[in-house]
């Protein structure tokens, strides 16, 4: 059976990955492909209760307790859901992976990125996405895209944010054959356009 494919959605909150991810999906599966479509953190099972940890716990979160409750979910995540469904074939779209504990945990709070990286490849054991998507978008248009209502993520503050999106732009630099960069400001039907054209050169 031919290998599947492992594509990744990456960006700051209210960037709009998630809607993008979701057209990918229907026009994939319009096509004939065998799709999964998946989420970090909480895809299913274990993953949900570390999620609802991780965004709703109202006490104090540490930096490396955050970024350790990240890499758990993810470690369950590529072991049970994600290698699976690449080895049956399929297109696993996940929106979020490794590049958000590099941006978010990194870049936004300052916890050392080497040791990221080598956190995160123990969590995936040798797991790399073939594409990596990153919406790019300034930082006031997504907070206001996401509203009143936060999350514990979500209500880190401007500066955060900030970090957060050079973080992204980093990677991307630093990455240019595996990360490629769209301009998330543009219109839906745009945005969809430009990602299916990035999609059909795998």
């Amino acid at each position: 059976m031919q290998r599947g494919l492992f594509i990744t959605f990456e960006g700051a909150d209210g960037c709009g990955k998630t809607t993008q991810i979701k057209l990918l999906d229907e026009y994939l599966r319009s096509c004939g492909k065998s799709t999964l479509l998946t989420r970090e953190p909480g895809a299913k099972g274990l993953g949900v209760k570390l999620r609802e940890i991780l965004l709703n716990y109202d006490g104090e979160v540490s930096p490396n307790c955050e970024s350790f409750l990240f890499l758990a979910d993810r470690a369950q995540h590529v072991d049970c859901i994600i290698k699976p469904a690449i080895n049956e074939g399929k297109i696993v779209l996940c929106d979020r992976h490794t590049d958000s504990t590099v941006a978010y945990q990194g870049y936004g709070r300052g916890i050392d990125i080497n040791r990221i990286k080598i956190l995160n490849e123990i969590a995936v054991n040798g797991l790399t996405p073939d594409l990596t998507l990153i919406f790019d978008i300034d930082i006031e248009t997504s907070l206001s895209r996401v509203g009143q209502e936060k999350d514990r993520m979500e209500s880190a503050g401007v500066d955060f944010f900030n970090r957060v999106r050079n973080g992204y732009l980093e990677i991307a630099k630093q990455e240019p054959d595996r990360v490629k960069i769209i301009n998330a400001s543009d219109t839906i039907e745009n945005i969809h356009n430009k990602v299916l054209e990035l999609i059909k050169k795998l």
